[in-house]
């Protein structure tokens, strides 16, 4: 019986999410770029795509377009503990590759909050099952980062490398478009959704030792929170908002 167009689209792109071509999580080529290659009409693009959707191999979301269906990777807030140590906790390889290593003047913002006038700064990309899923930012006062290497920041956390007792951390997270360096890193569209978090840690003596920023696509993050019934109390809840 003659194969209908659609389906012989969808017969090939299911091939390559199985052979790994297209990677869990990862954002297909557009519409317009698969219509092209297979030089057929967007309708009939979209028809391959709804397919591979209903069985769950692909998904779509606004700002991405479609991607390769995987489950969201997760973060529990509520502690002090790394991303890569949640993901391998739930069977995820984490690997981070770093982009830069520099001891420069701290940026007005870093500079009030670290209180601090030369900072290290690292940029790195995160990776889950070899996939960017972040683009982290890392600032900490000189004199904390000066005995590091561009080495030990790719192998270990910074909270293992300081060398100091970790008080706590106040992070603050917030929705934004991608910016297009870091569209690029991620591999989504530009101006696509992202999840950008900022976390200010301190030591016990509540000084400030490191600022970061993260930036996650959207499609791929879910953060959670345990929010447990308390009795009234005079005392505050471990959650609370912060202007």
């Amino acid at each position: 019986m003659r194969t209908i167009r659609y389906q012989q689209i969808a017969d090939d792109l299911r091939g390559r999410v199985a052979a790994g071509s297209y990677a869990a999580g990862r954002v297909l080529p557009s519409e317009a770029e698969l219509s092209a290659e297979f030089d057929a009409s967007r309708v009939t693009i979209r028809r391959a795509l709804e397919t591979l959707r209903d069985e769950g191999l692909v998904d779509a979301r606004q700002g991405f377009g479609w991607f390769v269906a995987a489950a969201p990777l997760r973060q529990t807030l509520g502690q002090l503990v790394t991303i890569e140590g949640q993901m391998a906790e739930s069977g995820v390889e984490p690997q981070r590759k770093i982009i830069e290593f520099a001891f420069v003047p701290a940026p007005g913002r870093v500079r009030a909050a670290l209180k601090s006038d030369n900072v290290l700064r690292v940029k790195r990309i995160n990776l889950a099952d070899g996939e960017p899923f972040a683009v982290v930012t890392v600032w900490c006062p000189a004199e904390l980062g000066q005995h590091l290497s561009r080495r030990d920041v790719e192998r270990s956390p910074f909270y293992e490398l300081l060398g100091i007792a970790l008080g706590g951390a106040t992070q603050t997270i917030g929705a934004d478009s991608v910016t297009p360096a870091d569209a690029a890193l991620l591999g989504v569209p530009v101006g696509s959704p992202v999840l950008c978090c900022e976390r200010l840690t301190k030591d016990t003596h509540g000084r400030p030792v490191l600022l970061s920023e993260h930036v996650f696509p959207a499609h791929r993050t879910e953060f959670v929170v345990d929010l447990p019934h308390a009795a009234a109390s005079v005392a505050p809840s471990g959650l609370r908002l912060v202007e």
